[in-house]
Parts: structure tokens; C-alpha cells; sequence
């Protein structure tokens, strides 16, 4: 049994709880406010659940969609009390944070005959995409899978550098060039070195320049071209590694990426050290992309592959325990 097929076990459970707790104490104190003294559901509530979602960072769109659908419930039922509200809440958060596609991290299976399987990390720099290529490196090699780095960022010396640190804290090889070398021609020799290597994944950094947007969609798609050659179907994933501790900031990101490339999935990271994470529901409820990984901490542990159901039940918890 790999690292995906156990995965939210009592250790995982234990670092979503502990990595969403100042989230989830804000948000639950946002809702308790909204309710406090009223034993039913009326248009006050209502309104004050409104603000106590804009104010957990859920976004003004998602936070209208989820009081319209309790207004909605309230309107069919005609009577609704406080203590059935987190219910619904639950499962509207719930229903907003799509399901992964069949393949996912969770019951990792590699497309036949597909040679390594290539994961295109995005991201500006300081959201954490080098650690979470590095941890993401770590998991898979915890789980059996042999795997391969690819330093295309080599717009900053220093991204390479701390690309290399953590292919050694991982254990796994690394391909790199010097600064200013072609990032399309390192994402090339890894994926060419992974062939020739057989090896199950390479996970490529690119950099993560906004500044220029025309700029940077050329460079991604001149990767992905290159990376065609070597492997018509790849890159399989493009994954997009967003900083939930910005809040707002992070849907600003997304919009900019997704319009750069075609982000399949999405990393939430630092979520342990913001009450932030409500950007998570706006950012899934927005971009219609799946989000499969979150950082909870700093470990290499703390890298979870996302779970809706555990995420809602973590984010919830403090109200059951409470």
C-alpha cells in the first residue's frame, strides 16, 4: 500500500486540524456572531452570515451563492432553525469544492505506455512552489515512485539553487543549467532524461514572472511544445501553486495564470499560518479547477494531497468540539 492509497489516516487528519486552526477559529467565530441569540434563520442572519463569509475571505461571488442557496432552503421549509444552519452551510461549502477528475493523487495510476508522467509547476515566486516541489518530490518517492526535477526556472540563480537543496533533502535527481539558459531547453533534457531513465515523474519549475503576462504565456507554452516532443501527452498535469495566506490576493494569480496557460490543478500553500483559508472556496468556486494539494506547515509531511470532505469537517471542527 502506497503513501495515496492510506491517505487521512490519523496523522493527516492531525495536520489538516492543526494547519487550518486559525481558520477555522475565525471563521466559526464569524458564524457564532451571525447567529448569536437567534433561534431561527430571518433576513438579519442572513445578512450576518453574508458579512462573516466576505470576512473569512470566501469572496463576494461564492458568498452570494452560498446564502442563495440558504435562502433557497429557508424559503422550502419555511421554518429553519440556527442549529440546522451549519448542516446546510457544510454541505453548500461542500458542494462548492469540485471533485478531483478520475485520476487523481489519491489513487495514483499512471497512464499505460506514457512514459514519466510530467507535472508543469506555475506560480510566482514566494507562493512556495520550489518547497512544494520538493515535498511533492519526497511524497512520491515515499510512495514507490521513481521521480526527476527540472530546474526551468533559470531566470534566478537562486531558484535553481533552492531547487537543488531540495532534490537532495528529497533524494532525487535533478536536471539544470546555468542562469539564463533556455527554460524550454532544461524542461526538454528532463523530460528526455526521464525517458531514457525510466523513470515514473518529472516535476518542472518554471518561473514565475507576472510582470510581463504576453511574456510569460509565450515561455509556458514554448515549454509545453518542447516537452510535446519528447511526450505528446504531456505535460499531464499543470499545476498551479497559489499562497492562501494573500487572500484575495491569490484569485488575482489564478486569473492570471489560467489566462497564461491551462492550469488542470491547483496547490493552496501556508495555509497554517493565515485565518485566510476561505480563499480556498473562492478560488475553486471560481476557476471551476481542482485543487489537490494544500500546505498545512512546514514538514515535508505537510503536504496533503486535498480531501473536500476532511478540509469542511476540519474547517467545521472547532464548532463540534468547541
Amino acid at each position: 500500500m502506497g503513501f495515496f492509497d492510506k491517505l487521512f489516516g490519523k496523522k493527516e487528519k492531525e495536520s489538516l486540524d492543526q494547519g487550518l486552526q486559525k481558520t477555522k477559529e475565525g471563521f466559526m467565530s464569524r458564524i457564532t456572531k451571525a447567529i448569536a441569540g437567534k433561534s431561527t434563520v430571518d433576513e438579519e442572519v442572513l445578512d450576518n452570515l453574508e458579512e462573516a463569509l466576505v470576512g473569512a475571505d470566501v469572496g463576494i461571488g461564492t458568498t452570494i451563492r452560498i446564502i442563495g442557496q440558504i435562502e433557497k432552503r429557508v424559503a422550502q421549509d419555511k421554518y429553519l432553525n440556527t442549529s440546522e444552519l451549519n448542516s446546510i452551510l457544510k454541505q453548500e461549502i461542500e458542494s462548492i469544492l469540485i471533485d478531483a477528475p478520475q485520476h487523481s493523487y489519491e489513487d495514483f495510476i499512471l497512464p499505460p505506455g506514457a512514459g514519466p508522467y510530467v507535472i508543469l509547476v506555475v506560480g510566482v515566486n514566494g507562493v512556495g512552489k520550489t518547497t512544494t516541489i520538493g515535498k511533492l518530490a519526497w511524497h512520491f518517492k515515499q510512495a514507490g515512485r521513481t521521480v526527476l526535477l527540472g530546474a526551468a526556472d533559470t531566470f534566478r540563480a537562486a531558484a535553481v539553487d533552492q531547487l537543488t537543496i531540495w532534490s537532495e533533502r528529497a533524494g532525487v535527481p535533478i536536471v539544470k543549467q546555468g542562469m539564463g539558459a533556455d527554460p524550454a531547453a532544461v524542461a526538454f533534457d528532463s523530460v528526455q532524461s526521464g525517458v531514457a531513465r525510466g523513470l515514473d515523474i518529472v516535476i518542472i519549475d518554471t518561473a514565475g514572472r507576472l510582470h510581463n503576462k504576453a511574456g510569460l504565456m509565450e515561455e509556458l507554452s514554448k515549454i509545453s511544445r518542447v516537452i510535446k516532443r519528447q511526450l505528446p501527452a504531456a505535460p499531464h498535469e499543470v499545476l498551479l501553486v497559489l499562497d492562501g495566506s494573500t487572500g484575495q490576493n491569490a484569485i488575482e494569480q489564478a486569473r492570471q495564470f489560467t489566462a497564461a496557460t491551462d492550469v488542470t490543478a491547483l496547490a493552496i500553500t501556508k495555509l497554517d499560518g493565515t485565518a485566510k483559508g476561505g480563499v480556498v472556496l473562492a478560488i475553486a468556486d471560481q476557476f471551476k479547477i481542482p485543487v489537490k494539494f494544500i500546505g498545512v506547515g512546514e514538514k515535508m509531511e505537510d503536504l496533503l494531497v486535498f480531501n473536500k470532505h476532511e478540509f469542511v469537517d476540519s474547517l467545521f471542527g472547532a464548532a463540534q468540539r468547541g
